[in-house]
């Protein structure tokens, strides 16, 4: 009986972070799936999903290259798994329900394990009844430390995600069947760790390191900061190998669901003086997401004296020697509701991956999208055939763009590649885990509605 057959078949200090904190190294509390309320507006709401009764999932710390272990217990009447976003790691691991492990049902506990090969910013998020539990709360950072200190004074974590709201401070359907065909239902209320306008203290003059994560089920945020002296150090995990500019109002960051930016931020000398993260939202003029607010005499620092983060240990796809694979993002020409399971259905399809839709995550007799050799270069093109914008994320490994029809890409290591419209981008390879990798759109209602597969490492 093959591997997918059988699962088909078998049943840190918080400090100046604004979020609770686990120093995973260090021996990690059970991670407890929960109910939770919080005041999102000005009254309390309640069916929310954390690790917490009453606050936001938290900032998971480890270090690179040293073990870690994730006991998750599942409190909730409804079936979960947890996904650890950007992470190369085994893939029996990977938290992807009928794919690489079964449901965790009410009071199962599931001990995930594994050695972080990489340093950076990632997140962790479900992957079953991901549409209902991501958007009532279930999203969280992990960071994990490089071995030596690079001299940041301090660090941010900015965790960017939507509510959908009533004026009640009540939850509103998570998505709707016009926003599933289209870009998404977006939220109505904006927050950073689930603060509307956060402000965060830092010493004036000092170095920080800001770390920004997009964790929302369907919003592309435009950001940009206002402030003093920055620069961008590090883009889905991994350090920057080159020098790209910074945003500005008139030419934002694309930032899509799944994607992180880390800035190197130089404090304002003066106290009260603040660095701002703006994004630009439809309709509405440039406001800000959160404030760095400089306190207390100036440490005088310079971005100059932070040492250059050390290269994550990536393999880089040779490109005179590998193998072309294609796939098409588009709507799908079939209809039919997805087979997902314990894992949740919104009911229909409306998208695909090369013209055929998901069938769903407990569907049998479902082969990959493509079969890569382990160890060879691949390069694989994503065509977008629809007017929507899709972050498509790969489990597993890491990729770099090497190309597009409509822009020039930097060859920055990624694990989610942003499609515009039309596009036609080529991304670059080795295929070094083995496993089987979930391949979809990140914008949940588009994954749940067909945009959806799988690629094999053999």
């Amino acid at each position: 009986m093959k591997r997918r057959e059988f699962l088909l078949g078998s049943g840190a200090a918080a400090g100046a972070l604004g979020l609770g904190g686990f120093g995973l190294a260090q021996g990690t509390p059970e991670l407890t799936i929960q109910p939770a309320s919080f005041a999102l507006r000005d009254t309390l709401t309640t069916g929310m999903v954390s690790l917490s009764p009453n606050a936001p999932p938290p900032v998971l710390y480890g270090k690179q290259g040293e073990v870690m272990r994730l006991p998750v217990r599942n409190t909730l009447s409804e079936y979960t798994a947890m996904h650890w976003h950007g992470m190369r790691i085994a893939n029996n691991m990977d938290g992807v329900p009928y794919l690489t492990q079964m449901p965790l049902g009410e009071g199962e506990v599931f001990n995930y394990e594994f050695t972080p090969p990489d340093a950076g910013t990632y997140w962790y998020h479900p992957h079953c009844m991901t549409m209902e539990q991501m958007a009532h709360g279930l999203t969280g950072v992990m960071v994990f430390t490089e071995p030596e200190d690079p001299g940041f004074d301090s660090e941010q974590v900015i965790n960017l995600r939507d509510f959908r709201l009533d004026e009640d401070g009540a939850f509103l359907p998570a998505y709707t069947q016009r926003g599933a065909a289209r870009a998404g239902t977006f939220g109505n209320v904006h927050t950073a760790n689930w603060v509307q306008g956060a402000v965060y203290d830092h010493a004036a003059g000092s170095l920080v390191r800001l770390r920004v994560v997009n964790t929302d089920t369907t919003r592309i945020y435009k950001l940009h900061l206002e402030g003093d002296d920055a620069r961008i150090i590090a883009w889905d995990g991994h350090p920057l190998e080159i020098n790209i500019p910074m945003p500005s109002a008139d030419e934002p960051l694309l930032v899509g669901p799944g994607q992180r930016v880390d800035f190197a931020v130089a404090m304002p000398g003066d106290e009260g003086r603040s660095v701002a993260l703006m994004a630009k939202l439809p309709g509405q003029p440039h406001r800000p997401m959160a404030q760095l607010r400089a306190i207390g005499s100036s440490a005088s620092r310079d971005l100059q004296e932070l040492r250059p983060l050390p290269v994550n240990p990536v393999a880089k796809p040779d490109l005179t020697n590998s193998e072309l694979h294609e796939f098409v993002f588009g709507w799908t020409p079939e209809g039919g509701e997805p087979n997902n399971g314990f894992c949740g259905s919104l009911g229909y399809n409306f998208w695909s991956i090369n013209r055929k839709p998901w069938p769903g995550d407990a569907a049998q007799d479902v082969g990959p999208l493509a079969t890569l050799e382990m160890g060879k270069s691949y390069v694989l093109r994503l065509r977008n055939e629809s007017p929507n914008l899709h972050p498509i994320h790969l489990h597993g490994l890491a990729f770099v763009p090497i190309g597009s029809n409509l822009r020039q890409l930097p060859p920055l290591m990624t694990d989610t590649m942003l499609l515009l419209k039309d596009e036609v981008a080529e991304i670059a390879l080795v295929a070094d885990n083995p496993g089987d990798w979930a391949f979809h759109c990140h914008v949940i209602e588009h994954q749940k509605t067909g945009l959806t597969g799988f690629i094999r490492v053999v």
